[in-house]
């Protein structure tokens, strides 16, 4: 008999299909804010005026969680009607003004969506429908208009969206006359200190800038604002795009659900994605840093000035936002090993998505909550989708397309129809096919295969995309693949050139060779794709010695791990001797940028084990697949002891900390090498790091590699205390615990974290360092007995019930239940149930568990 499992009944879901225009449009608001904690009082004055294009005339307003005071329309007292999520009321078939007073308690607002306050201070998330916890309004993108602000508070600073119009004893009026949805509205207000600045426009304007932050916090402030800075010089030349406002302020918040927020002129950060300093900041946290305050700049254009009509459309500013800051990075920093990392990214977190229950539309077609849709599939696939339009076109054509876009749907709300027409009247191209990936879930399999003879090479592809929720049957997409050529020697004879791949099977012919050319397919990740091809461990060694494309150089490396640790999964078999040899070499090529060699020498996760072993047809073993990992890093280390060394003392660097490629790739093979040295010197070169490392990259590099061999307690006690008053570092301190700890010690690890009392589980950063880290320790999730999948349970459940943003975001640690064993199956699916029948469940919850459950 098969068990029965109850049916977990769903929230009822928004469909874009539904969608219909708005019944009024906002012409002009008018807020006044009297703050206070327990009593904020919210008086809106907004002038409407009947939409010619809607298709009935119902007057509703979205608000939650709002106690009306009073209501007008056109001076004249009105009682609405409250309903479920809003207001109803009669209006006038013409323009009118609408006035409310509602009071709201911010400090009581643990969800930190609409306004709420942080440690003190006031300040707002509104995307994506956090507006309507403030006032009464027609809460939806597709609504736009100009803002007058006034706060009222005996705070010192007191913010708001555009420009400053008056400042007085207890009050500040700001006026933002770019029409803005509700949800780019901000307000902050605290006891802050700004670190300040300046950027000149193309156009000759003078722009005041502002990195906000508490005193404590102000020596952390100034690479943030070189980023703002860098980003604003960068859009100018690369995009054209000129800042449209007097002043650009950014603050940094310690209790916030995401990385920031674009809020037009007033971007409000997670502390975590603005301070930064050598000694609290790694070099991937000034990498962070400075891309997330990028991505927050080019929301003006890409985001602000043009926004999305309906939620649905997300992608069209995130997607292409993404794309944006992945350009800018790169021309900063570097293309290849930003590329590299930004698809390490796009496998971790969206290939895993799109394999599981979880998988959906770059376009959705409906949902219950938004705030489940901010994923990898919107953002990095979003990327992904832009990355190969720009492929297919060219530069030339993608930055004339561009400027029409700008051109033609400045300060409207606009759709992927109007994005893909923009570029098909620029260019010519029909785009109808290409649609499809916005159109379809799931990540397409391509299968290559190969045939020479008589100097031609023959080149098969098939592409299918596996079915994922509510798609069963795909249609071939348009895929663009990037393809070189290399002899047997390694030398390129055919430079990189672009295949257009569009019909379920499709052959590509090449002539004029002597021998059988080895293939270098995919150049530079061209499509977000898992490619199924037959080489050799031969032709991967060789296209890693030899590829032009720095991408597949490490694409070839991971896949010479990957087969490496499958059979040592599978058959038990000793690693591969044509693995080491080539990791050998690679680590002695001081050609290469070791930032390069520091990404080929790190392994594929434990979690990319597991999702090739699937692909494979295999059930992941989690056990087995952390110990075939151990056992390849110790024998790495045995094979590369004798150079190891050497290579650790080249890449010491003698120079004040910067955090720019050069010293940043040379840290990151340091730890790497260092990480293989600690498995056969018992942590004496880890130890000497940590004790004179004058930068957090390598302090964390050293307690790392002393916590992967079960030392470094003495180190791990200091760090705490030294770092006892800053929040981010100890963020860090949790994160490495959960990360090193071995696995059949996780449980104890994480009781003992979350029963400390710096454990403060409402505050995003913190409950994330460990409940989020989990998933780096799959061994340690997956324990055979379910303890571990009970604990993270618990902990959701606990937290849904004050900030289910994040904790529905973290339930997707259970998307990929069925991929295990029958066992572990159903001890997953347990605590999936019992998740969705705790009392009270948030409906973000509810819909995450239920998707997953489907």
């Amino acid at each position: 008999m098969q068990p029965t499992h109850a049916t977990i009944p769903q929230p009822q879901k928004i469909y874009l299909a539904d969608y219909t225009p708005p019944a009024y449009l906002v012409r002009h608001v008018e807020l006044t804010f009297r703050l206070a904690p327990k009593a904020t009082r919210v008086i809106a004055r907004i002038q409407f005026a009947p939409n010619p294009a809607a298709h009935s005339r119902d007057f509703f307003l979205h608000g939650e969680k709002l106690k009306l005071i009073r209501a007008s329309i056109d001076g004249t007292p009105v009682q609405p009607v409250l309903v479920d999520g809003g207001l109803t009321a009669s209006v006038p078939d013409a323009p009118f003004v609408w006035e409310s007073e509602v009071e709201i308690a911010p400090i009581e607002n643990t969800a930190l969506d609409g306004l709420y306050m942080s440690n003190g201070m006031y300040c707002t998330q509104c995307e994506p429908e956090g507006f309507r916890r403030i006032t009464y309004y027609p809460d939806r993108p597709d609504v736009m208009a100009p803002f007058d602000v006034r706060i009222e508070s005996d705070l010192p600073i007191l913010l708001s969206n555009g420009n400053p119009v008056e400042r007085g004893a207890g009050y500040a009026v700001w006026h933002d006359p770019w029409p803005k949805p509700s949800y780019l509205f901000a307000l902050v207000a605290g006891d802050l200190v700004a670190e300040r600045g300046a950027f000149t426009t193309m156009s000759g304007k003078d722009v005041s800038l502002a990195v906000w932050t508490r005193a404590a916090d102000a020596d952390k402030a100034s690479f943030a604002l070189g980023a703002l800075q860098r980003s604003m010089l960068w859009d100018e030349q690369a995009y054209g795009r000129e800042y449209d406002l007097d002043v650009f302020n950014i603050v940094a918040v310690s209790d916030f659900n995401s990385g920031a927020m674009e809020n037009k002129g007033l971007n409000i950060f997670n502390t975590a994605a603005v301070l930064a300093s050598p000694a609290t900041a790694t070099d991937m946290d000034f990498q962070r840093v400075e891309g997330v305050i990028a991505h927050e700049y080019f929301h003006n254009w890409t985001g602000n000035r043009i926004t999305c009509r309906d939620w649905f459309q997300l992608s069209l500013k995130e997607g292409l936002t993404v794309f944006r800051d992945q350009q800018f990075t790169g021309d900063l920093h570097g293309h290849a090993v930003k590329r590299i990392r930004d698809v390490i990214k796009l496998h971790t977190r969206q290939f895993r998505e799109d394999g599981g229950p979880l998988a959906h539309n770059v376009r959705p077609e409906s949902f219950v909550e938004i705030s489940n849709f901010y994923t990898g599939t919107i953002y990095e696939k979003g990327a992904e989708v832009i990355r190969m339009l720009h492929r297919l076109v060219g530069p030339v054509a993608y930055g004339e397309a561009l400027d029409l876009y700008f051109d033609r749907l400045d300060g409207q709300a606009a759709t992927i129809e109007d994005w893909l027409q923009v570029f098909q009247d620029a260019t010519g191209r029909d785009l109808t096919q290409f649609k499809r990936w916005y159109q379809q879930a799931g990540t397409p399999q391509v299968s290559v295969v190969k045939e020479y003879a008589d100097g031609i090479l023959r080149l098969t592809l098939r592409q299918h995309t596996p079915p994922t929720p509510g798609q069963p049957d795909k249609l071939p997409l348009v895929i663009p693949v990037a393809i070189g050529l290399l002899d047997s020697e390694g030398r390129e004879i055919l430079a990189t050139q672009v295949l257009e791949f569009n019909q379920p099977e499709q052959c590509f012919t090449f002539s004029g060779f002597d021998d059988a050319p080895i293939v270098s397919l995919l150049r530079g990740f061209s499509a977000p794709v898992i490619l199924r091809q037959e080489n050799t461990s031969e032709e991967l060694a060789l296209l890693l010695a030899h590829d032009t494309d720095s991408f597949n150089r490490w694409d070839a490396g991971q896949q010479l791990a990957r087969r490496t640790l499958a059979a040592m999964v599978i058959d038990n078999a000793p690693p591969s001797s044509t693995y080491l040899n080539a990791m050998q070499a690679m680590l002695m090529n001081e050609a290469l940028d070791p930032a390069l060699r520091a990404l080929i020498l790190s392994l594929p996760s434990e979690e990319d084990t597991a999702q090739n072993l699937a692909l494979a047809g295999q059930i992941p073993d989690p056990d087995a697949i952390h110990a075939a990992h151990e056992a390849l890093k110790n024998h790495l280390a045995e094979h590369l002891e004798a150079v190891l060394p050497g290579v650790y003392a080249a890449m010491q660097v003698d120079a004040p900390y910067s955090p720019e490629a050069d010293q940043a790739g040379k840290r990151a093979l340091a730890n790497a090498t260092l990480a293989l040295i600690s498995r056969t010197d018992h942590g004496q070169a880890a130890e000497a790091q940590y004790a004179k490392a004058d930068n957090m990259t390598l302090t964390l590099g050293a307690l790392a590699s002393l916590l992967s061999i079960g030392r470094g307690n003495s180190q791990l006690a200091a760090f705490a205390t030294h770092w006892a008053d800053d929040k981010l570092v100890i963020d860090k301190w949790f994160a490495l615990q959960v990360t090193e700890a071995a696995p059949r010690r996780l449980l104890n690890m994480l009781n003992r974290l979350t029963a400390l009392d710096t454990f403060d589980w409402q505050n995003p950063n913190r409950f994330r360092s460990v409940l989020a880290t989990i998933s780096a320790n799959p061994a340690g999730f997956h324990q055979a007995d379910g303890s571990v999948y009970r604990f993270v349970a618990d902990w959701l459940i606990r937290l849904d019930s004050v900030n289910p943003w994040t904790a529905s975001r973290i339930s997707a640690a259970f998307d990929g239940w069925r991929r295990y064993d029958t066992g572990r199956q159903a001890l997953m699916r347990a605590q999936i149930e019992r998740i969705a029948k705790a009392p009270g469940i948030s409906r973000e919850m509810s819909e995450m568990v239920g998707r997953m459950l489907a």
